[in-house]
């Protein structure tokens, strides 16, 4: 936020902002704020900052994901009709503040032909014009961008700051523990396996990395996951997070052989993950699938 301010106050903004960190960690909020001081808009309730809100504001453009109404979620990737619009928006001139800005929310979604669009865009950027990008895997995107992008990465909150945000939420004070525990520093990655309600799923995901879930169980456990709203999606996402934790616990003990093993364990249900989100895949199967990679028992759930 400082390296902005300051650049923007020196008159030396780069025109394409890479801002990253984990999933959950506010990037989407902090892009916005970055947007509203660039469009005079840091007031909420003057005309420009409450334009911002409403997602009115003729200076700005928002790309992200469209939604898939048929299955009820955000699309796999944005695709080129998503950013089709950017190069007619950075065209005209500017209607408000002087400033054009594109928040591109998401930007490790973009398919290739829309990257490659987007970075005939970021080596030709027009004048007074500024991207936003947000990323959680900013290694997914094309090197051609990243090297054209000035980077600013979030870093995850404190256990003090996460309480309070976590309280200001409304969650339970009887789960809030867990959740500082299990959201690694990102509040909206908390709030979304607040979903887990009971920790039934934190359970499994233990148990079945622990050795201590029988075989049998994997079936109907997985079923009930799928199931369950939001179930998958809280299920990989705490199944990488122990993943990711035992990488860097290996890795920190000199076990690279271990960290290697962990980290592609990772990658492959993310892999996963996104393959079965992308095709309406069978979510009991995915789980059964995820169990399988995580304990490299590919007998698992059969």
């Amino acid at each position: 936020m400082h390296a902005f301010r300051s650049a923007w106050a020196a008159g030396r903004l780069h025109h394409a902002w890479l801002l990253h960190g984990p999933e959950g960690i506010g990037k989407a909020t902090l892009a916005f704020r970055l947007a509203r001081i660039v469009l005079g808009a840091e007031d909420m309730a003057s005309p420009e900052g409450r334009r911002v809100s409403a997602g009115t504001h003729a200076d700005l453009l928002v790309i992200r994901r469209g939604f898939d109404e048929k299955r009820g979620r955000p699309r796999a990737e944005i695709v080129m009709d998503d950013v089709a619009p950017i190069q007619q928006f950075l065209r005209r001139t500017a209607a408000e503040a002087g400033w054009r800005v594109v928040l591109i929310d998401g930007a490790e979604y973009l398919n290739r032909n829309a990257a490659n669009a987007l970075l005939k865009l970021l080596e030709e950027p027009p004048p007074k014009a500024v991207i936003l990008m947000t990323s959680a895997a900013p290694g997914r995107l094309l090197p051609t961008i990243r090297s054209r992008c000035r980077r600013l990465g979030l870093d995850p909150l404190d256990g003090s700051t996460m309480r309070a945000v976590l309280t200001g939420q409304g969650q339970p004070d009887d789960v809030i523990a867990r959740l500082i525990a299990e959201g690694a520093g990102a509040p909206g990655r908390a709030a979304r396996l607040a979903l887990d309600s009971d920790g039934a799923i934190a359970d499994f995901v233990s148990g079945t990395l622990d050795g201590t879930v029988a075989p049998s169980a994997i079936l109907a456990q997985s079923e009930r996951i799928a199931r369950q709203d939001d179930g998958f999606a809280v299920f990989t996402e705490l199944l990488g997070a122990r993943l990711a934790m035992s990488a860097r616990a290996a890795g920190h003990a000199g076990d690279v052989a271990a960290a290697a093993a962990q980290a592609r364990a990772f990658r492959a249900i993310e892999d996963l993950r996104r393959e079965t989100e992308r095709f309406n895949l069978d979510k009991a199967v995915a789980v059964q699938m995820a169990v399988a990679v995580a304990t490299g028992d590919d007998q698992a759930g059969s």
